[in-house]
């Protein structure tokens, strides 16, 4: 194997193995995930050293655990609190003669449950939205401050001060190593599921930049997502985010033409959609409608959105009387002026575009929606088919300036133009 190929070997396992080498040792170093994480780098680049020479291990993840156990004995034992430190991994370990603390059993019957920790404690609320992103694909996708920075189009820097941040957010804070319980359980966990789709949805459809898509976060969301349901199999909620990512990333093929210009819902060729995702979404839907005897979240509601979408054969036989049902109850659950925009184009699919004009205007003057691009993009549409063309190109291009993505914005001052012509 060459250095070339032995170093793509290393990348690959620190991607699978990273969170759960980060989990453990964040548990032996009692909730310090700072230090959990240089541990864990310590041994990446042991791993990166070594392994050219040596050849790969048979059982990497372990060879990297157990480098990382070293690094975490000789931190002890260097550090001040060091006696502490000992109490807390073992008195009975044999620290004096160098021999290495055998933590393999305990780390092997808690790292599921620590990796679920890592999650809730990366995505905790003391730290803003931007820093739970970095910090969860840090941590939980082994994602390396360069890629997350070109993945959201920032400086690395910008993306290393965030994660440093956060780290020193926490361990001030004090947030413990734990999963929470009771109430407190149920907000932190809308704030983990809150990160993974905002994770989802800059890959899917890309804030700002050329491309209309960056797959790979999808990838990365949706593997985070069955991660979740795999850890919390009896939240109905998590089911219904992983539910909601595989149908709309099973349209993924169909959004864009082979120039990367994007295609509408509507326009979109079906039989390019991924009938695998979709079943795989289908079923995580129902398994969350089960959990949650017919009942829905928030999450579980978009999916079932996006299931009448994937079980329609054609865009005409799409039931958009039942879409402009379940926007209004996911209204309800949580209000907002873009699920209320979202329910006027569905009520304009069904009842036709002067019914869902009203429902838009209703909302249009609202603050949050002053920067929103899809706002005038709408009307737009909207306006075009009830024939006021010269109001829908003004909505178009206002649209269009206030984008920051280039594909969007090309498809926006493309439409002006053919309403203009």
């Amino acid at each position: 194997m060459t250095v070339a190929d032995t170093r793509s070997t290393v990348e690959a396992v620190w991607r699978i193995e990273s969170p759960r080498l980060i989990a453990g040792l964040a548990r032996m170093a009692r909730g310090d995930v700072g230090l959990a994480e240089e541990l864990a780098q310590d041994a990446l680049v042991a791993a990166l050293e070594q392994w050219p020479e040596s050849g790969v291990p048979r059982n990497p993840g372990a060879w990297l655990m157990t480098i990382a156990k070293r690094r975490a004995v000789d931190q002890f034992r260097r550090n001040e609190r060091y006696a502490e430190k000992l109490e807390e991994v073992g008195r009975d370990q044999r620290l004096g003669d160098g021999v290495l603390p055998d933590f393999d059993a305990g780390l092997d019957d808690h790292i599921e449950d620590d990796v679920l920790r890592l999650l809730f404690v990366a995505c905790h609320p003391v730290l803003n939205t931007q820093a739970r992103v970095a910090l969860t694909l840090r941590m939980l996708g082994g994602l390396t401050t360069d890629e997350i920075a070109r993945a959201f189009l920032v400086r690395e820097s910008t993306i290393a001060q965030r994660i440093v941040r956060a780290k020193k957010a926490l361990s001030a804070a004090k947030v413990p190593f734990e999963v929470p319980e009771g109430d407190e359980r149920v907000a932190r966990l809308s704030s983990v599921l809150e990160v993974i789709y905002l994770v989802f949805n800059e890959g899917y459809s890309a804030t700002r930049g050329d491309d209309w898509m960056r797959p790979a976060l999808c990838e990365e969301a949706m593997r985070l997502g069955r991660v979740l349901a795999g850890l919390m199999p009896g939240e109905s909620e998590v089911h219904g985010l992983v539910a909601l990512m595989e149908l709309q990333a099973s349209r993924a093929k169909a959004r864009t033409k082979p120039n990367g210009e994007p295609v509408l819902l509507l326009d979109q060729d079906r039989s390019r959609w991924d009938r695998l995702l979709i079943q795989h979404g289908l079923a995580a839907l129902t398994l969350s409608e089960q959990i949650a005897e017919g009942a829905y979240g928030p999450y579980s509601a978009q999916a079932a959105i996006a299931a009448c979408h994937a079980r329609a054969r054609t865009a005409e036989e799409t039931d958009w009387a039942r879409i402009a049902a379940l926007y209004e109850g996911l209204g309800k659950l949580q209000p907002s002026p873009v699920i209320e925009l979202n329910r006027g184009v569905a009520v304009a699919m069904a009842y036709g575009p002067a019914a869902g004009l009203e429902v838009v205007d209703a909302v249009a003057g609202d603050p949050a929606l002053k920067d929103y691009h899809l706002l005038p993009s709408v009307r737009g549409d909207l306006l075009q088919k009830l024939g006021r063309l010269a109001e829908a190109e003004k909505e178009f291009r206002r649209a269009a300036e206030m984008t920051e993505n280039a594909r969007e914005r090309e498809l926006l001052l493309n439409r002006a133009t053919a309403v203009s012509g």
